[in-house]
């Protein structure tokens, strides 16, 4: 009888994220152009770029694996991401997706929006949805690390997509932690992108035990 030999183990990379700056005002932001994102908030609306918990820890920040990830063809999952429009605000702000997997875009609001992607790696699109409930889906072919999405009827709504060959990504949730799982053994970049506050990166080494990292951003 022989054994075979061991599998390596895949490891689960998390943390949190730290804002020790000083933290600026929030821009409110004027929806009475339209009454119908001013009426659904049933009151004042910030600009929600720098979202942070009571414990001054960062929401909204993507982060992933910059490099060192193995080369292969990684399995596209079938479900479907949503980006929803609110309120006259994307929904989430910023989210994650893989090449070849679908983003539906979702209008909830009664009054017009349209999505004008922004990309630099791939054809860019401009759709209206202009009826509540309406939706429609597209896809990323090629990694790009951030597209933005904006709507051109309400200049203030932004969204931003992290689109990744691998699933080896997070965004960071109200309490500013991240988690990324199933990564295998070996040398990596981290990487975290935040609309204002930039990127960092951080080397890290996987080997099967879960690995714990935290950072912060130091001013805005």
């Amino acid at each position: 009888m022989f054994l075979l030999p061991c599998l390596a183990q895949a490891s689960t990379v998390e943390g949190t994220i730290q804002f020790s700056g000083v933290v600026p005002a929030p821009a409110e932001l004027d929806m009475e152009a339209d009454p119908s994102c001013a009426e659904f908030h049933g009151g004042q609306v910030f600009n929600p770029k720098i979202v942070l918990d009571e414990n001054r820890r960062l929401k909204n920040v993507f982060v992933y694996i910059k490099e060192g990830v193995p080369v292969k063809n990684y399995p596209k999952p079938a479900e479907k991401i949503i980006l929803d429009q609110q309120g006259c605000l994307f929904v989430p702000r910023v989210l994650g997706i893989q090449t070849g997997q679908s983003l539906e875009i979702v209008n909830s609001d009664a009054t017009l929006h349209n999505v004008n992607a922004q990309a630099k790696n791939q054809k860019k699109f401009n759709v209206g949805l202009p009826v509540q409930g309406m939706k429609m889906s597209r896809t990323f072919n090629k990694e790009e690390v951030m597209v933005m999405m904006k709507c051109d009827v309400h200049p203030w709504m932004r969204a931003y997509v992290g689109v990744l060959e691998h699933p080896f990504f997070a965004v960071t949730d109200a309490d500013g932690h991240f988690q990324i799982k199933d990564l295998p053994p070996g040398n990596y970049t981290l990487e975290l992108w935040h609309e204002a506050l930039g990127r960092q990166n951080r080397e890290i080494t996987v080997s099967g035990d879960a690995l714990t990292v935290d950072f912060a951003y130091r001013d805005a």
